[in-house]
């Protein structure tokens, strides 16, 4: 099997390319290194290993490109609201209309396993709560781009949706923007946090079970192709003050005020369920407590703000 993922050095990339490789499977990389990372460079001395400087805009590499593998996993992307906002051009063209143009170059037989985002869940139902049949309701342009691609995904036989719970850990192309990884930066180097909305609920997950579960999909593609799954931590639906409480057992002397006056932009509010995935034979294997740690650990080494996506 040949694999092609796109934005293969960003975030998520830059643990799963490693992990791919140990697993002695062809794997092709198209970035475009918009953030300067060297997150694969040890990746070099791998002959099953292939890196191209491209844009996934650029229609005439991309066709050359799919044509040669098996499976994509669509890696690249504009991710999150903020940025999106502050750059809708690119959010359209990389996060809509390249993916449209992928699926148009793709062969029926050919897989695809993409993430897109259970923020497309905007505030769940009346009581918050959402599973894999629950109407989506997006807010931002980000989420709303999501679920037009993931509907138009879904219409392809060999294919996986993987909505994502909110991110968190840390990997050679850091991002500290994402909420627990902010927070736990926040609490380490300044022990002050002002939060809006604290009652306002996510689900989240850890990077390393995030690629877990695309290796999962890859092995067990027959059973679970032609669904979307959520792909969260069961026990980490959590309001942001629930975060705080979680941070704050690590860190004692954090100290976290809640503002009752403003509002925050993001009004995603949602309990999600992850039992389909769960049911399929994945589960977590690292929990909030131990993602924490982790990132304690790295911030000792990281005190700058050129690791996010703002």
């Amino acid at each position: 099997m040949k694999i092609l993922i796109t934005g293969g050095a960003g975030y998520i990339g830059s643990i799963m390319v490693p992990e791919l490789i140990n697993k002695s499977i062809d794997i092709t990389v198209v970035d475009n290194f918009m953030y300067k990372q060297s997150s694969l460079n040890h990746l070099c001395a791998f002959k099953n290993f292939n890196i191209i400087n491209g844009d996934i805009r650029d229609p005439k590499l991309m066709q050359k490109l799919l044509k040669d593998h098996d499976l994509i996993i669509p890696l690249a992307a504009i991710v999150g609201a903020p940025l999106c906002n502050k750059d809708p051009f690119s959010a359209q063209s990389i996060n809509h209309d390249a993916i449209l143009e992928m699926f148009k170059n793709l062969s029926k037989d050919q897989i695809v396993i993409m993430p897109t985002t259970n923020s497309a869940y905007g505030a769940g139902d009346k009581n918050n709560f959402c599973d894999e049949e629950s109407d989506l309701k997006p807010i931002s342009k980000y989420a709303i781009d999501k679920v037009e691609i993931e509907k138009i995904l879904m219409q392809r036989e060999n294919s996986i949706s993987y909505r994502l719970a909110t991110v968190f850990g840390m990997s050679p192309r850091m991002r500290i923007d994402l909420l627990v990884n902010d927070f736990t930066y926040r609490a380490f180097h300044d022990s002050a946090l002002i939060i809006f909305e604290g009652h306002f609920k996510r689900n989240y997950i850890h990077i390393r079970d995030v690629v877990r579960a695309f290796i999962h999909a890859i092995e067990n593609f027959d059973k679970m192709k032609s669904n979307i799954y959520n792909v969260g931590l069961s026990d980490a639906n959590l309001s942001k003050l629930e975060l705080c409480e979680e941070i704050k057992k690590h860190l004692p002397k954090f100290t976290y005020v809640e503002e009752k006056i403003k509002k925050d932009p993001d009004q995603r509010n949602y309990i999600v369920s992850n039992q389909k995935i769960e049911n399929t034979g994945f589960l977590p294997k690292f929990s909030l407590s131990f993602g924490i740690d982790e990132l304690i650990k790295g911030y000792r080494m990281l005190k700058n703000q050129n690791f996010g996506n703002f």
